[in-house]
This record gives C-alpha cells, structure tokens and sequence, in this order.
C-alpha cells in the first residue's frame, strides 16, 4: 500500500492542484495540512495510550496519524453542493498536503517505536524527511516535464508519466526522506508546468488516464481492506471478547477529532482572514517599489479575499467536511506486523473511515441547506467567467491580426485573405476559397491558437481570473487545437 498505491493516488490529485488559489490560502492551507495534523495526532495519541494499556506512546500516535487526513471527497462533494470556491479550494488543499504529511508522521512515530523516543531526534527526522522530500520531487518533476516534452511516442509519454510517482518516491525514500511528500511536490511541478511544457494531446490523455488511476486506486483500497475484514473482526473477537471495545474506541476517536478540528478550524480561519487582508494592503502601500505585474497581482488578491470572505457559517461547514476516507484505510495497513494490537487498530480505523464517510457524507448536504450556503450559480464550472476569458482571448487574437504579428512557424506571412476571413476561435475554419488551400486556412487557425494560448498563460499569472475557468477555457482550447491537426493532417494526406 505505501509504496505501490499511495504515491501516485498522491500524485493524481496533486496534479489537478489549483495553484493561483493555493498561493492565496497557502496560510489556511497549511495550517490545516500540517499544524491541525500534528495537533490531532498527538491529542488522539494521548487518548488511545490512555486507553489502550501496553500499546505504547509511539504507537497510539501513530493511529493518531492514521486518523488525522482528511479524504478528497470532500471536495468533490462542496462543489456539486455549490459551495463557494474559496471552500472549495480550503478542503481540496488539506486532503492534498495533510495526507502526506500525517504519512510523515506515522513513519516517524514508527521509527521512534523500534529505537526510543526523543523528541529532538523526531523533530529533526521530521525536517529532514520533508526537506529531502520538497527538494527530489522538485527535481524529478522538472526533469519528467523536460523529458516527456522531448519524446514523441504517446505509448512511451504515456509511460513516462506512470513512472513519475514512483521516480519521486523511491530515492526520497532511500535518503530518509518522505516519498509519498516527493510524489506530491512532483503531482504539483508537472501539473503546474503541463501548460508551458506539454501538448494539447498530452493534456488531455494525462486528465483522462489520472482519472481513472484514482478511481481504480480508491477502490482497491476499500476491496482490499473488505477482503482483510473478515479475519480482522475474527481477531477482535477472540481477543476482546466481541468487537464492542473497537466501536467505543472508534466513537471516541471520531468525537475527538471533530472536537479539535472545530477548537482549531473556528480561530484560525478568522486570524488567517485578518492577517492576509493587513499583509496585501501593506503590499500595497510599497507599491513603488514593485512592477506593474505584482502590483496588478496584489489588486487581484485583494479583490479575491473582499469577494469571497470566509464567516462562521463556512467555517462551520470546512470542520464538518472533514472526513476520512481512503488514505486512513491504506496508511492503516501500513502498520508494522509486529505492532501491538495491531488487528484492533486496524479496526478502529476502518470504522472511523468509514463511519465518516457515511455520517459526515450524508448530513452535508443537510448542513449546507440549513446553513443556506449552497447556490445553483455556484454548480458546475463558472460560465460567466469562462465567456469574459474567451471574449479576452478573442480580442487578443484581433490585436495581433491588426498589427500584423500573425505568421507561420518559418516567421512567413499569410496571405491577406486569411486574415480578413478570421472567424472566432471556436469555429472549425471548414470552408476555404478557391484562391486559397484548405491547408493554409488551418495553419492559420493553429496560428491564431498560438496566439491565444499565449495570453491564456499571460491571464494565469496576472490573479485576476480563477483556476477552475482558466483550466476549462484551456481545456477547450486543447480540444479545438486536436481537431485542427487532425482536419490538417487529413488534408496534407
């Protein structure tokens, strides 16, 4: 499981990562991925050594962990509720960073189980792990971009890109480091740099292909774990007299997790608020001494926090939102054989996981009624949004037509005809007159696609337009550039 499923379950929803928002909430982000994770696991690590005799500090943290992240249905979940999307973006993150680094935990905990605790030594592995983790996965991102953006076979860019996780992972892992973190920050450098680096073609098939890999990785998970059930129950009753003690347990644990999420989720939101919204107008205020990118930059963050602030009301629904899922189910197979209890844990956690799903799943959508949070506008990807983009694009690819900054591969002109017959980036170029080849008109089209994709990254980097409608703007912009190629194949054969 930690070595063959989770790091490319990782690496899929790195890979979709939203990063203009994750910059922007980085703060909240973090604090919930890794300071609510410490915190949770060390709580749940004082009650379960209080409550499990013989299990051992260094254990009952390690289910700590075990129980502490978040599962990403959750935020598939706030979007089709129609949530805002700073919510939406708030849990995407956490389920993202918080399942590596609970992982992190767990292996430290580990460790410090088979050699003695000291808390400089657990504080220095954790460093460590996390720093050789960040600094490898970069590198093996980088380097996967630069490779699959140099190889022109499908089957082999395809294959390539399955070997990503595991190229993050296994050197990570050799140096002490985190791989599963590895595999993350390499999900993150390949999903960030596929704009600048990758083809429509391979866009495309990557969006596809990861899909599927989750779908397929989650359900093992839950297939694996039924399989394992029945002798984990056999277990629990033979040496605890019934499974009662693992449903009190788990209870517990469920009640402390949501306690301290809300203890922690309610303050630190309304600090992270007020510190950021203090930090960007201070920003603002040394505006001379920054270009006119940043400071465009600082406006768009600005408007995006006024926009969209975050009050009790979604705060409330981040905390109940936070369910486990299949991470908790594969980290818990993970434990050591020899682990103490290690049958009962195993079930705690399964019932946790699953209890969560089911409890917190199906009394959302509940919560976001009463709440009156939820709203139509807010379903589906943002139309408005996507026509101001495409409206932006279009008066981009005229601005270039006027000044005359449209020309072919070779740095040739076109025709002038082709230029006074420019049609709207969305309609196939099918008809073509007989003084010009239906060739040239287009590789004038792909010139035009060019053109736009170009100012597509431009918008990107000013802040002013969210993740969600730039990637589904790029994502048509991929399909319509496939069908050009392939009318312009047809006809050069």
């Amino acid at each position: 499981m930690l070595i063959g499923v989770l790091p490319p379950l990782l690496y899929s929803a790195a890979v979709s990562a939203p990063a203009i928002e994750f910059r922007r909430d980085f703060g909240a982000i973090g604090g919930l991925s890794v300071v609510l994770v410490v915190i949770s696991s060390l709580v749940l690590g004082l009650v379960f050594f209080w409550m499990v005799p013989g299990l051992g500090f260094p254990f009952a943290v390690a289910l700590g962990a075990i129980l502490s992240p978040t599962d990403a249905v959750a935020t598939s979940m706030a979007r089709s509720l129609g949530l805002p999307n700073r919510v939406v973006t708030v849990l995407e993150g956490e389920s993202l960073v918080n399942d590596a680094s609970a992982l992190v935990i767990l292996r430290t905990a580990i460790v410090a189980a088979a050699s003695g605790f000291s808390l400089g030594a657990a504080v220095g592995a954790f460093v460590w792990s996390v720093v050789v983790a960040v600094v490898i996965g970069a590198v093996v991102g980088a380097i996967a971009l630069w490779l699959r953006a140099r190889t022109s076979s499908a089957v082999g860019n395809t294959a390539i890109g399955f070997t990503v996780p595991y190229l993050a992972y296994v050197p990570a892992d050799e140096l002490g480091g985190s791989g599963l973190v590895a595999a993350v920050i390499a999900g993150l450098v390949c999903g960030q740099g596929a704009l600048r680096w990758l083809t429509p073609e391979q866009r495309a098939s990557d969006k596809l292909n990861w899909a599927t890999i989750e779908f397929v990785l989650e359900g093992a998970i839950f297939l694996f774990m039924g399989l394992q059930l029945t002798d984990i129950l056999a277990d629990n009753i033979a040496h605890h007299e019934g499974v009662g003690r693992g449903v009190l347990l788990a209870t517990l644990a469920f009640g402390v997790v949501i306690i301290v999420r809300g203890l922690y989720v309610m303050p630190m939101m309304r600090i992270h608020n007020v510190r950021m919204q203090r930090k960007l107008r201070a920003r603002l205020r040394g505006r001379i001494q920054r270009s006119p990118r940043r400071l465009g930059r600082v406006h768009a963050d600005i408007d995006y926090f006024d926009s969209s602030p975050l009050t009790w009301k979604h705060n409330t629904v981040i905390v109940w939102a936070g369910m486990r899922g299949a991470v908790t189910l594969a980290a818990a197979q993970t434990l050591p054989e020899d682990t103490p209890e290690r049958s009962l844990l195993i079930f705690i956690a399964f019932l946790v996981a699953t209890g969560s799903l089911l409890l917190q799943g199906l009394t959302l959508p509940l919560l976001v009624r009463l709440l009156g949070l939820g709203t139509k506008a807010d379903k589906g990807p943002p139309h408005a949004e996507i026509r101001e983009i495409g409206e932006k694009l279009q008066a981009a690819v005229q601005a270039a037509l006027a000044e005359g900054d449209v020309s072919r591969p070779d740095n040739t002109p076109f025709e002038p005809e082709l230029h006074a017959r420019s049609r709207s980036w969305i309609t196939m170029p099918l008809d073509a007159d007989d003084e010009l080849s239906r060739a040239d008109a287009l590789s004038f089209e792909l010139a035009l696609i060019t053109i736009m994709r170009t100012h597509l990254h431009q918008l990107g980097r000013s802040g002013w337009h969210s993740s969600s409608a730039l990637r589904y703007v790029l994502e048509e912009l991929d399909a319509y550039e496939i069908s050009v190629k392939l009318y312009l194949e047809s006809e050069r054969h």
